[in-house]
């Protein structure tokens, strides 16, 4: 009877428990990357055939995934299967995993939880500028105008050795359509203002499909690119310019380009230099003593197609001294790149390319940095925080049009996750039954302007509290019949 008194006592404890625990699930339903705690009971030590009450022999976490909500907060992000966010204490410098992605800016610029906790990433190792000034690393409000803005990743790149990476490059400049202007001396490579502003428009075209190829194919061999440049021998046939009824011409991409006599043969020879210097992507120079037509492809890479050369009716020899060679990888852009940025500063404008890269290789490596989350900041852009945009873990700031890759967040697993050490908070801390902290790699998947929320599930929740309600009612009445029966055994003694 004594026995039974002590058995009612261990259920009261062991259901209070788990009563504690459902209605700390229920408490929980609608907190964030929050996860279910299950029950597990165990039976007490037998003596002589008869158990000696029960106790809580674990209490779980449930780790399974719960249900994504999209909210349209651009710093929300879901974790869609294994793994935790990396965050930091500020003051002690503590290292904690959470399943909460409810972000945000701090006034320090940093992305960190709504626990002011700094969130740990990736962040690029390298910023690499090409400027016409060397001393501007930033872009400034003088650079106006927007040329291009390209992601390039091969992180899923099974190349060997490994060199994998993901980054940006964005290019700016000056305003070009205003500092543009005629300069040059006439037949050797002399433009006007129009034609500066039409070979820089026809080079920013061409440096935004090279960023893209390269784009689609990153692990390609760079290699550079050539610009074609043909020789003109009209030597035999100058003589032949005596009057205004004479002409020099050349079919250039199906489209003729004539000169008539004009004053003397070196003055003809001139113009129609000038004339090619400024067709879109060309430039040209002529040597008046020997009638020879130098025509250089500005575009690298791009064939021109140069046929029929004349003076009157009387064809000339033309030959290639180097032909168009189409480049790739890194070498196809900055072929491209150079030869914008030469144009631009013949127009008296300045380029900015800034390249902001992270690299991959060592993956196993979980990360240590804080995240920046403003432009200004980080001195990629004057006066200008930026708007966050989080895809796939990739972490851009938008200005306009361009697009700076400033971090990437990353997750950490662990061999037993029931091993870790709930903190309150959202927050975990590893055990020494944990595991330390190992990268998820791809075990998830990052899930953009959305947030994990509870796995508790209220149905079983209630039905639980209302099976632990019968059972500690059950276990008081054990008790009151133990006490009962043990009452009357006294009396029978007395």
């Amino acid at each position: 009877m004594i026995g039974g008194l002590w058995n009612g006592l261990s259920g009261l404890n062991t259901y209070e428990k788990a009563l504690n625990v459902e209605s700390n699930n229920i408490t929980n339903v609608s907190t964030i990357g929050h996860k279910a705690d299950d029950v597990r009971f165990e039976d007490l030590l037998y003596q002589n055939g008869h158990g000696n009450g029960s106790t809580v022999q674990t209490i779980d976490k449930r780790t399974i995934q719960g249900s994504l909500q999209v909210t349209g907060n651009s710093y929300d992000v879901a974790i869609e299967g294994k793994g935790y966010f990396i965050v930091k204490e500020r003051e002690t410098g503590d290292i904690s995993y959470t399943r909460a992605g409810n972000f945000q800016m701090g006034i320090d610029g940093l992305l960190q939880t709504s626990d002011s906790l700094k969130v740990l990433g990736l962040t690029p190792q390298t910023t690499s500028v090409i400027s016409s000034n060397i001393n501007e690393k930033t872009f400034t409000n003088d650079y106006n105008k927007f040329l291009a803005s390209q992601t390039i990743s091969n992180e899923n790149s099974q190349i060997i050795p490994p060199d994998n990476f993901i980054k940006t490059i964005n290019t700016k400049a000056t305003n070009y359509l205003s500092s543009a202007n005629n300069s040059g001396i006439s037949g050797n490579g002399y433009k006007s203002a129009d034609s500066k502003i039409a070979d820089i428009d026809a080079l920013t075209s061409d440096y935004k499909s090279k960023l893209e190829t390269y784009s689609l194919l990153p692990d390609v061999e760079s290699r550079a690119s050539l610009s074609q440049i043909t020789i003109i021998d009209y030597s035999d046939l100058t003589a032949n310019l005596l009057d205004e009824n004479d002409t020099i011409s050349v079919l250039v991409n199906n489209s003729k380009i004539t000169q008539q006599f004009d004053t003397d043969i070196q003055t003809t020879l001139n113009k129609f230099s000038d004339q090619l210097s400024n067709v879109r992507g060309l430039t040209s120079s002529v040597d008046t003593n020997t009638g020879i037509v130098q025509i250089t492809s500005l575009i690298p890479g791009k064939d021109v197609a140069i046929v029929e050369a004349s003076i009157n009716n009387s064809y000339s020899q033309i030959t290639n001294t180097q032909n168009a060679s189409l480049g790739s990888g890194q070498g196809l852009v900055d072929s491209s790149r150079t030869a914008l940025k030469t144009a631009l500063e013949a127009a008296d404008a300045k380029l900015i390319d800034i390249t902001s890269k992270i690299s991959l290789n060592d993956k196993n490596n979980l990360p240590v940095n804080q995240i920046q989350m403003q432009l200004d900041n980080l001195n990629l852009v004057n006066n200008s925080f930026g708007t966050v945009v989080i895809d796939d873990g990739n972490i851009y700031l938008k200005d306009g049009n361009n697009s700076f890759l400033v971090g990437k967040l990353e997750t950490a697993t662990f061999r037993n996750e029931q091993g870790l050490n709930p903190l309150g908070d959202n927050l975990y801390k590893n055990t020494a039954e944990s595991g330390i902290a190992l990268r998820a790699g791809d075990m998830n998947k990052l899930i953009s302007s959305s947030l994990e929320l509870s796995n508790s599930n209220i149905s079983t929740s209630l039905t639980s509290l209302l099976v632990y309600q019968k059972a500690y009612e059950a276990n008081s009445k054990s008790i009151t019949t133990s006490d009962e029966m043990l009452s009357t055994a006294m009396d029978l003694i007395k």
